[in-house]
């Protein structure tokens, strides 16, 4: 196994959206031969997984209002929160000579993590639920994996000393989410700081992270493990992957299950992000979601526009209701009329 450095020219990078897109990159497009491992910080940023429906998991007044980033990740499971004070890891396995053999196996991903946190004084860890590395019987990381060809990724969290309080706030309650797509599962967390030995616990979180990579790779320091620095080059295709895919509100807003089209709107109210799928001169589906309103009030509006003709006098009916427009705002007629009407009208 040998280290993947993310820094970019000697610069940590804690952009959630960048590291996400990095481990594709690495299974993608460069495939080093091998077994690589990669570990980094993001900023504030909820991370959901492919499936998932963001309008059902995110509270997007908490993240507008706290500037908290939305990434999409390109494997399953659930939607976390990140901090600085949260680390993230991933394998990055290319050219497996057991031929995937290990893929959907998080037991072997996991037992480096574990066995270096034992050895910094942490007790009582396990695994359950398959994929979730628990302390004392409550969760500090959810594990989550994805393939290409003969490449894959498995990585998780490790919530050193993370902001719960924001982490709760920052995801709607199971009470609040409209129902598509996969559900995150709410379960009790905790931070690993107050179970690590007294050396550990009042780190920052590189000198956490450089600890821990020690203990993972069994060495003293990092100039001791055999690494992989990204190059110029492979930023240049980083970057050409941000722009096409990765850095868009298409993948990170947009992408979400059942719906064929997105679309941003900017109005009085605020940023409104609209999903709809229209076939044969209706609306079958249409999602509204973003700061505006409530989830519950964005839900009701959703519901009224799923299944109606796709015509501007349809669609205007529905959006001028007062109890709407309310919401809404009279300038989002017109905008969101065009939207969800201008193909059929062509």
């Amino acid at each position: 196994m040998f280290l993947i450095d993310t820094n970019r020219n000697g610069q940590v990078v804690t952009d959630a959206i960048v590291n996400q897109s990095i481990d594709n990159y690495l299974v993608n497009d460069l495939k080093l031969p091998g077994h690589g491992l990669m570990m980094y910080v993001n900023q504030p940023a909820v991370i959901v997984g492919i499936n998932q429906t963001v309008g059902a998991e995110v509270d997007f007044h908490y993240l507008e209002q706290n500037h908290v980033q939305l990434v999409r990740r390109t494997s399953g499971g659930g939607a976390v929160y990140h901090d600085e004070r949260n680390l993230i890891f991933e394998h990055i396995i290319n050219g497996d000579p057991q031929d995937g053999s290990k893929f959907g196996d998080y037991t072997v991903f996991a037992e480096p993590v574990l066995r270096a946190l034992k050895a910094m004084g942490v007790a009582d860890l396990g695994i359950s639920n398959k994929s979730a590395l628990t302390v004392d019987g409550k969760k500090f990381s959810g594990m989550t994996m994805f393939k290409n060809g003969e490449g894959y990724a498995a990585g998780g969290t490790i919530m050193y000393d993370l902001n719960v309080d924001a982490a709760h706030a920052s995801l709607l309650p199971a009470s609040d989410r409209p129902h598509r797509g996969v559900d995150s599962n709410r379960v009790a967390i905790t931070n690993l700081r107050q179970y690590l030995a007294p050396e550990y616990r009042d780190l920052d979180i590189q000198a956490f992270k450089e600890a821990l990579l020690c203990h993972i790779f069994e060495v003293d320091s990092l100039d001791q493990i055999e690494t992989y620095h990204l190059s110029d080059k492979d930023w240049a295709v980083i970057d050409q992957r941000l722009a096409e895919k990765y850095d868009t509100d298409a993948w990170n807003y947009g992408a979400n299950p059942g719906f064929r089209e997105y679309h941003k709107l900017t109005v009085a109210n605020g940023e409104l992000h609209v999903n709809f799928t229209r076939h044969a001169g209706k609306l079958r589906t249409a999602m509204l979601f973003g700061a505006i309103g409530t989830p519950a009030q964005l839900h009701a509006i959703s519901e009224q526009l799923t299944g109606i003709d796709a015509t501007p006098a349809a669609v205007e009916t529905v959006l001028t209701q007062p109890d709407v427009t309310a919401v809404l705002g009279a300038d989002a007629v017109a905008p969101l009329v065009q939207v969800f009407t201008e193909e059929a009208a062509q």
